[in-house]
């Protein structure tokens, strides 16, 4: 059964375990901000469209700064950047925390914050994924991301249902004053860190360095292939925008929302929790690339198992068909996270680490930037035809389209790790 369980073997390096340890209470407290914020912008405009913008506000300055942050974090000192870019976070939530506190009621200053927050985001996470291959040995990086990831989607069960109970009790900008504090676990744990000097040439953070990143990854083709497969999971295969809908007219939630909608937004964070539990095995598939392009077809058939269900559900229907659709969800979020584990592993090992963080920041863009275009994709395709025809009809644009991409970039299906 251990070979199964997740492998903890990289929790052995002291600053490893720190970072990860930190990991869990700051993902913990970023997302009480996710929920708060919506939240909050829904409580003084009254309209969806408001909150529909924070979309728009969260992913601009994440392409902006998740790219420029990538070559920043080639440029200078990582363990420096990751603690100033914490430190900003921080103080973000500070400010999150006094608007809310003051009663100002104001959208475009939470819009603006939320803008200041994911441009400090942007920059923090290329730089704290970078650090990782410097901090262990590149056979535990699969185990690493594995654990990383596994903390990710924790974050994302706990903190909403935190959210969820505390909001009445203690009020909304308490959230943001806990995120804040949680915070400081890893501004602490990247204290402790040594020194991260770049190790390339690159000295500058300009725009000529994002363009040599690109460059780089043009001539890896193998992780171009990677983000290619993943666009197209994300775009095609991402049915969240549908849950609202799916969960009042199919399931019977009111039209505020209830408890059907909580379980479909949960649904594949439990999944990627229990495929980060039993995640032992990942260290010894050496096909990562054949492993991705499977991860992705599974994730496919998992949405079109989702809404085939959907579409044999009747308004109202018993609980066996949203059991169902969780299911299907689940197993989604479970070969997603062995997915993204084996991508993230991939970059790593592949980037020298004087490209590490650029690319990093193209992972974050591609990462974050996907689901919002699949969330327009599945809005519009569920107003022409229905949400039932759109989830499924997307997992099979998802398979279709990576079947493709396995034949037009054959390098990542012959792509194999060097022990």
């Amino acid at each position: 059964m251990r070979r199964f369980l997740a492998d903890t073997t990289p929790l052995r390096n002291t600053d490893y375990r720190r970072l990860w340890t930190a990991g869990i209470v700051t993902v913990i407290g970023g997302q009480l901000s996710i929920v708060a914020v919506p939240q909050q912008v829904f409580d003084i405009t009254g309209s969806s469209a408001y909150v529909g913008l924070t979309g728009a506000f969260a992913l601009v300055p994440l392409i902006v700064f998740g790219l420029w942050g990538g070559a920043l974090a080639d440029a200078m000192d990582r363990r420096t950047l990751l603690m100033i870019t914490s430190g900003g976070l921080g103080i973000t939530a500070v400010l999150f925390w006094a608007q809310a506190a003051a009663g100002l009621d104001n959208v475009w200053v939470v819009l603006s914050l939320l803008a200041l927050q994911q441009a400090f985001f942007a920059v923090n996470q290329p730089t704290r994924s970078a650090i990782i291959p410097r901090l262990i040995p590149a056979t535990q990086l699969p185990a690493a991301n594995s654990l990383n990831m596994t903390v990710m989607q924790f974050g994302a069960i706990a903190g909403p249902l935190l959210a969820g109970v505390m909001i009445p009790v203690v009020g909304l900008s308490t959230l943001y004053l806990l995120d804040s504090v949680a915070l400081l676990a890893t501004l602490w744990a990247a204290y402790r860190l040594p020194a991260l000097r770049p190790t390339g040439e690159s000295r500058r953070a300009g725009l000529r360095e994002v363009f040599a990143g690109f460059a780089y990854l043009a001539t890896q083709k193998v992780l171009l292939a990677s983000f290619v497969v993943d666009i197209i999971a994300m775009v095609f295969g991402m049915p969240r925008a549908l849950f609202p809908q799916i969960a009042h007219e199919t399931f019977g939630d009111p039209s505020s929302g209830g408890l059907a909608l909580g379980l479909l937004f949960a649904a594949m964070s439990v999944g990627a929790v229990l495929g980060g539990v039993f995640s032992g095995w990942l260290p010894r598939v050496r096909r990562q690339g054949l492993a991705v392009i499977v991860c992705i077809v599974l994730w496919g058939l998992a949405m079109v198992g989702f809404g085939v269900v959907v579409g044999l559900a009747a308004p109202g229907s018993s609980a066996v068909f949203l059991w169902a659709a969780l299911a299907f969800l689940a197993f989604g979020g479970a070969v997603d996270m062995i997915s993204a584990a084996f991508r993230s592993t991939m970059l790593q090992q592949v980037a020298t680490d004087e490209m590490r963080g650029r690319l990093q920041g193209v992972f974050i863009v591609v990462v974050a930037g996907g689901p919002r275009i699949g969330d327009v994709a599945h809005g519009a395709a569920a107003y022409a035809a229905g949400t039932a025809v759109a989830a499924a009809g997307g997992g099979i644009l998802v398979v279709v389209g990576v079947v493709i991409a396995a034949f037009a970039f054959p390098m990542l299906v012959r792509y194999r790790v060097q022990r």
